[in-house]
């Protein structure tokens, strides 16, 4: 390949992604004007009291269940980090992640808060890379298994034969399964890639990967089925879900704002009225989005207070008096 090609390429992979996130923006933008959103804000307040403790409930357990994937990392790697402190970072990271984009909360904060705590940026990069293996290890046997039992149907200018959709939902399984046999068998116990290594954990711990990878995206399909109050039903949610989660990704959009909406109306517009879906996912990202960032932000300066505050003690700084009664 020419230099002048290489260069080519370098510079359409640097703004491919940009790209395809202005169009799909301008897109949402467009589609959000034809929007009533006088009546999706009346269908957000028709939601009942017990439908939003339900969801915020499951959405915790839900941040609580992908904190553990960063426990994997902690096992493989033998960092020496306490269970309590390696959940609260994650959980604290997870929600940055969301909101922000993953080189936000679910590289650079990691990296910071981890490497206070005195973990070396290698094995940080190994705690992360075991927990995204866990997220889409959990994707991929999830999705799979919806795409085989229950197609989605997606729009005319989308629309694939459910023969199609249930081959990829195969091929997807299958790789799942291609994990967990080489985690089983192989002999080679590190996958190496431009002199990184990573280590394969055993076959307990790969499945345990999966089960929790799995069962993370069920919950979250659980939050938004639980706002929909039963009206549409549950595999066609998670569909939308897993969908719209690709769809997140591929266009580099934080939080997939717009995407999220665009892709739920979409994909069950056969169901219900265009603003019912919107104000069920309002109300899910403002569950699952906004309310865990509320509880990380001071959950985060906190930790950093009490970081410096530990590095001053080492490093013999005098202290502050008390200021009791003044």
């Amino acid at each position: 390949m020419s230099l002048a090609v290489q260069r080519a390429w370098a510079w359409f992979k640097r703004i491919a992604p940009w790209a395809l996130a202005a169009l799909v923006l301008t897109l949402v933008a467009r589609q959000a004007r034809t929007v009533e959103w006088p009546e999706v804000w009346r269908a957000v307040q028709a939601m009942s009291l017990a439908q939003l403790i339900i969801a915020v409930g499951l959405a915790l357990l839900s941040y609580a269940l992908v904190a553990s994937f960063d426990l994997v990392g902690r096992r493989l790697t033998c960092h020496k980090l306490s269970v309590p402190r390696t959940l609260g970072t994650a959980a604290i990271c997870y929600a940055f992640n969301l909101n922000f984009g993953a080189l936000v909360g679910g590289f650079g904060l990691r990296l910071r808060l981890y490497m206070r705590r005195g973990l070396s940026a290698p094995t940080v990069a190994k705690v992360i890379a075991h927990s995204m293996v866990t997220n889409w290890l959990g994707y991929l046997w999830v999705a799979g298994a919806v795409l085989l039992v229950a197609p989605p149907r997606l729009p005319g200018s989308w629309a694939l034969s459910d023969l199609w959709l249930r081959a990829i939902g195969a091929v997807m399984v299958a790789l799942a399964l291609v994990y967990l046999a080489l985690c089983t068998w192989s002999r080679q116990r590190e996958l190496g890639w431009r002199g990184h290594t990573l280590a394969l954990p055993g076959a307990r711990l790969a499945l345990l990967q999966a089960l929790l990878g799995g069962a993370s995206w069920m919950l979250i399909g659980a939050i938004v089925w639980s706002l929909f109050g039963g009206r549409v039903g549950y595999l066609d949610v998670l569909g939308a879900l897993l969908l719209a989660a690709v769809a997140g990704v591929l266009t580099h959009v934080p939080a997939g704002l717009g995407v999220l909406e665009a892709v739920f109306v979409a994909t069950l517009a056969s169901a219900l009225p265009a603003t019912e879906v919107l104000a069920t996912v309002l109300v899910y990202r403002a569950a699952y989005y906004l309310l865990p960032l509320a509880l990380a932000m001071p959950a985060y300066a906190w930790s950093e207070a009490g970081v410096a505050s530990r590095t001053g003690e080492r490093s013999g700084e005098v202290q502050p008096l008390p200021t009791k009664g003044i």
